[in-house]
């Protein structure tokens, strides 16, 4: 039986999704399968942008440090950047643009530019090595990257195809670094575009990296009409909150406000946050580095009402020993999304934060961020469940085997997790193999997590088919960081896999059995990896074997066994 607030929600969502509306939802075809749309969302994310950001206007919409900019600014100015990456460096529809650098205003500016004027936005991971840009640019094509003074330092030191323009960095280090500055570009083109191309809902938008259960990250490749209709399959959400709250006799805020601790290369922090926030005109108070203590100074200060990031966030806001002397009593929402929050985590959440309500979301890099939620009572109610399937948009099917999706599984079964809208991405970049495996017709993508449905269709995630780790909601491929610990000359077998931890969910661990007469200290093995592997993928714990690693039938390594037996040793350590 459904839930008081499922039962109430539901009907909300209906209203707002009735055809007719700027909302309402029908059929429509889509490659080749038949998918509730709404009917009258923009086109584009030209459209998009240009009707939302018309919307809001003179509100504030970014704060970085002392810097404000209204929306009107932070639009004005893209469509300048878009004019300069035209006039002075010939990008044109279709061509690959990366964007490299940490949260700034100017990653939003470069994101709106680059989608306005027909270009493929690749946002790069601020944490990767410079062979992984390397590996990301040369895998997309990209023409041109643009980037912080950080990720520009690392650029310099490949011999890459790609132009780059550099912002947040002085004239003197761009020389140095021989690449131009996106002031002295602007400074020098046109303020708007000589020619703007016609775009097509089925164009391509973005191209986002994920890591999979394969060594070589994997660009998932979004169109403008899915990167639209999951953008606004969240604005169904929240906005049926807010009227849920007003019928409760809760006044909403004067403007919603969100700190931003999400990295904006990540998909949680693109559409949920970052085009979430442009659509319902939300001020985003972005922050330079996570520190539990500058963000409660924040949300006091800037007045937040919505709190998103990976749990490990929220715990360290809990746990902080200041928290008790910051008005927190704006904030209205305390959500994560990334990795999944420890359900003993939920009602202690509720507790230390009084009237304020966690939510959980769950989705990937594939379905545009749409998936599941879990809300404010039903959270609590069912804190190990990531939630019902996101309406009005999203399906959610358990099936057996591979290939095509097959009926769906009863209740309580476990299978793997299959999901169903028209905001999945069309597929993986040049990587057609890859792409059929995931991708498997009629609408479905297989997102490698087993789960199963309860009988009011809450989804519980239970283990992961493909074989990666989340820490702290980054994925780490269990074979990179193998191959990477192979490359060592005295290896001769090795197992990686997640161990569990309180604060990031999963940390890296490793089992490693060194080669016949050579002797290898794990320290100096971790030492030898920092060269090539993103701090983030270096594993917190390597053990040495005495012993060849126990294999399968098939002579494949047995990791499920290795996985068990050290996650009981690592627990016990933890004891």
């Amino acid at each position: 039986m459904k839930s008081a607030l499922d039962t109430a929600l539901d009907e909300v969502v209906a209203g707002i999704t009735a055809p007719g509306g700027m909302l309402g939802v029908a059929q429509v075809p889509v490659r080749g399968v038949t998918l509730p749309l709404f009917s009258a969302a923009p086109p584009t994310m030209r459209e998009f942008l240009g009707a939302f950001f018309a919307a809001q206007g003179p509100k504030e919409f970014l704060v970085f440090g002392e810097e404000r900019l209204t929306f009107a600014e932070v639009y004005a100015r893209s469509l300048k950047f878009a004019a300069m990456l035209q006039h002075r460096h010939g990008i044109a529809k279709g061509d690959r643009v990366g964007v490299a650098m940490r949260n700034y205003p100017e990653w939003v500016i470069a994101y709106l530019a680059i989608v306005h004027m027909g270009a493929v936005c690749i946002p790069m991971n601020a944490w990767w090595t410079a062979d992984e840009m390397g590996y990301g640019i040369s895998d997309s094509g990209a023409r041109l990257v643009i980037a912080d003074e950080e990720r520009a330092r690392r650029l310099a030191t490949l011999s890459c195809s790609a132009s780059v323009i550099t912002v947040r960095t002085s004239g003197e280090v761009a020389q140095q670094l021989g690449f131009v500055r996106a002031e002295d570009e602007l400074a020098a083109s046109p303020d708007s575009m000589w020619y703007l191309p016609e775009l097509s809902p089925e164009d391509d938008c973005t191209i986002m990296y994920t890591s999979g259960s394969t060594g070589s990250p994997k660009g998932a490749v979004s169109t403008h009409r899915a990167q639209v209709s999951a953008s606004m399959n969240y604005l169904v959400t929240g906005l049926a909150l807010l009227e849920l709250s007003a019928k409760a006799g809760v006044a909403p805020a004067e403007q919603q406000v969100m700190l931003l601790n999400v990295p904006l290369f990540h998909i949680t922090g693109l559409v949920p946050v970052l085009l979430v926030s442009i659509a319902i005109g939300r001020k985003m108070i972005i922050m330079h580095k996570w520190d539990a203590g500058e963000a409660l100074r924040l949300i006091e200060k800037e007045r937040c009402t919505y709190f998103v990031g990976v749990p490990t966030m929220s715990l360290e806001l809990m746990q902080h020993p200041d928290r008790h002397k910051y008005d927190l009593s704006t904030l209205v929402d305390i959500a994560s999304g990334g990795a999944p929050r420890p359900p003993e985590h939920v009602e202690r959440l509720a507790g230390e934060f009084a009237g304020k309500h966690p939510v959980q979301g769950y989705g990937l890099t594939e379905t545009n961020g749409v998936g599941a939620g879990n809300i404010r009572e039903s959270y609590r109610a069912k804190p190990a469940s990531t939630g019902r399937a996101a309406p009005p948009l999203v399906e959610i099917r358990i099936a057996d085997g591979d290939g095509a999706v097959g009926p769906a599984l009863p209740p309580g079964a476990v299978g793997e997790v299959c999901i169903r809208s028209v905001c999945n991405c069309r597929g993986y970049w040049n990587k057609p193999e890859a792409t059929a495996a995931a991708f498997v017709g009629d609408g479905w993508f297989r997102s490698g997590d087993l789960g199963y449905l309860d009988d009011e269709g809450y989804l519980f995630i239970v283990d992961r088919k493909k074989d990666i780790i989340i820490r702290g909601g980054e994925n780490i491929s269990c074979q990179e960081v193998e191959s990477a610990i192979y490359a060592h000359p005295a290896v001769a077998e090795v197992s990686v896999f997640g161990l569990p931890d309180e604060r990031l969910g999963e940390i890296v661990g490793a089992v490693v059995y060194a080669k016949p007469g050579e002797h290898l200290d794990p320290d100096a093995l971790v030492d030898f990896l920092k060269a090539g592997l993103s701090s983030f993928k270096i594993p917190a714990k390597v053990w040495m074997s005495a012993e060849q690693l126990p294999k399968l039938g098939s002579a494949k390594i047995d990791k499920v066994s290795l996985r068990k037996q050290y996650r009981a040793v690592w627990a016990d350590r933890a004891a």
